[in-house]
């Protein structure tokens, strides 16, 4: 069986090592690649004996990051099972939803979310076994860490299981209806892995994991491929820059992925100034253009350099990436594609186009998912006949291949017949010092179809006005380019993958101190 029993491998070569540290716990719990190798052995027995799940069964897991998260992972993996992680801010509804399509018959949970779970189970007869992590859990629900010390404690595999069975559902964003379940197979995460290995990661990298497990950026950029790797990687149950900060000292973290926003967050943080991250090769960034300001300040109290990525669900995650050495001087782009990893920009036609032109990033490879789950139609319609699949992203590429992303097709708007790009102006905002994060967003204007509207956080004791913010902006943009409108907010909405939430900002007006100009 050489894909899908990552940890029976791995514990193989270096049972001793580190693997994981559960840093959410009180103490934190350490284990190594043995002792995480019995975790998914026993969880897998049980699933396979107690349960009854075979090869392409479903497994959900709606839970905070941890041990157990980890040992669902690699159970499924063991069994050829598919674990389908659940996004917990998700209202039980939607999750409902998500069980009704996927068709789990298992259902393993954070206390937190026993709510959430007694409504699930009551609106759908799909769950027929429920583990809770910790606490009472729901009438019926059995406490995991009593099963798995019950369970039996063998070697547990499935011979027939390939690289293109499903490991797991990864969900989008779902910005129109419900998210759709992008299919990883074993052969997308080994070819994953291998890019990041090629760009990122050496023996002995350890990690402190921020992303949430049922993201891409927690389960796929650096967690899955350093332990196949025989790294270590340090767990949060969720993201505290304060904690963040000590835990990437105290463990001496190599490598670090974050996203603009959780960056700007650690610089106020009450340890920033004592936080020792020497031990830091790099940090990468990924999800927005990192801003130059940060960047800077990241390298001159820290010492710390930065790598631009960019990935998504549906491919990689490992796509492109920015060398430090270029942290600066291509600021804003994401860099060359990863060794194997093809893309182009095409024009609506979808022909190429050439350098310099703005277009849609298109992208070819073996580390791109097996369409969505249960979806034949959206499958169908994010992969042309060439085999390239179709980002939704706008973006343009230089003479020497370096790519930047200019926008999202969804979120470009039209004003006045100009098309303007959110990202390029957000770039701009954030060159102010006072600024500490923003968003810009179209919203309907009678004269001009739509305009432009900022949402800006300020840094703590920093002042600005929305007039100097707007000179500040037609020092760099032209004048059709440059929000009409300018809301100062105490904070923005923020996805638990650290992403502003554009679409609650549409959604949800909160005037703390709009002006229009």
């Amino acid at each position: 069986m050489y894909a899908g029993d990552y940890l029976g491998r791995r514990a193989l070569y270096t049972p001793d090592q580190q693997a994981v540290v559960d840093a959410g716990k009180t103490p934190h719990r350490a284990f190594t690649y043995a002792e995480l190798n019995n975790r998914a052995n026993r969880l897998a027995h049980y699933l396979r004996h107690g349960a009854g799940i075979r090869r392409g069964d479903r497994v959900a897991i709606l839970a905070h990051n941890g041990v157990e998260y980890l040992d669902t992972f690699f159970a499924c993996g063991k069994l050829g099972a598919v674990m389908v992680g659940l996004n917990w801010r998700l209202h039980w509804r939607e999750l409902v939803d998500l069980i009704t399509r996927t068709q789990p018959t298992v259902l393993i949970y954070s206390d937190d979310f026993k709510a959430q779970v007694a409504h699930i189970r009551a609106a759908t007869d799909v769950l027929e076994h429920l583990l809770h992590i910790e606490g009472e859990g729901v009438p019926g629900s059995r406490y995991y860490e009593m099963l798995l010390s019950a369970s039996v404690l063998r070697p547990v595999t499935t011979d027939d299981v390939t690289e293109e069975d499903i490991a797991c559902l990864i969900f989008t964003g779902g910005t129109t209806g419900l998210p759709k379940g992008a299919q990883i197979s074993h052969r997308m995460i080994a070819w994953n892995t291998l890019n990041t290995i090629i760009h990122d990661l050496q023996h002995g990298d350890i990690t402190v994991n921020t992303f949430p497990l049922f993201h891409t950026g927690g389960l796929l950029v650096y967690t899955t491929p350093l332990l196949i790797l025989g790294g270590t990687v340090v767990l949060v149950r969720k993201f505290d820059p304060e904690q963040v900060l000590t835990l990437l000292q105290d463990y001496a973290a190599t490598v670090y992925a974050g996203v603009p926003t959780t960056y700007q967050m650690m610089t106020t943080a009450r340890n920033w100034a004592s936080a020792d991250l020497s031990n830091l090769r790099f940090c990468t960034s990924g999800g927005a253009p990192l801003p130059v300001p940060l960047v800077e300040q990241f390298q001159r109290e820290k010492g710390v350099v930065f790598k631009q990525g960019f990935g998504m669900s549906e491919f990689g995650p490992g796509v492109f990436a920015l060398a430090p050495e270029d942290s600066i001087r291509r600021a804003g782009s994401i860099g060359r594609p990863n060794f194997f990893v093809d893309a182009r920009i095409v024009d609506d036609a979808n022909q190429p186009v050439p350098p310099g032109q703005v277009g849609e990033l298109v992208l070819r490879g073996p580390s791109r998912c097996s369409g969505y789950y249960d979806d034949p139609a959206a499958s169908a319609a994010a992969v042309d006949a060439a085999g390239w699949f179709h980002t939704g992203d706008l973006a343009v590429m230089d003479e020497q291949q370096y790519y930047t992303i200019v926008d999202r097709k969804k979120d470009m708007f039209i004003s006045g017949g100009e098309n303007i790009y959110p990202g390029e102006i957000e770039q701009v905002i954030y060159k102010h010092p006072a600024v500490e994060m923003c968003a810009v967003i179209g919203v309907p204007d009678a004269r001009w179809g739509e305009a432009g509207k900022a949402f800006v956080v300020l840094r703590a004791g920093a002042t600005l006005t929305a007039e100097e913010l707007h000179a500040h902006m037609q020092h760099y943009l032209a004048g059709y380019k440059v929000p009409r409108h300018i809301e100062f907010r105490a904070s923005l909405p923020i996805s638990a993958a650290g992403k502003i939430l554009k679409r609650a900002l549409a959604g949800a007006p909160e005037n703390t101190a709009e002006q229009e100009l």
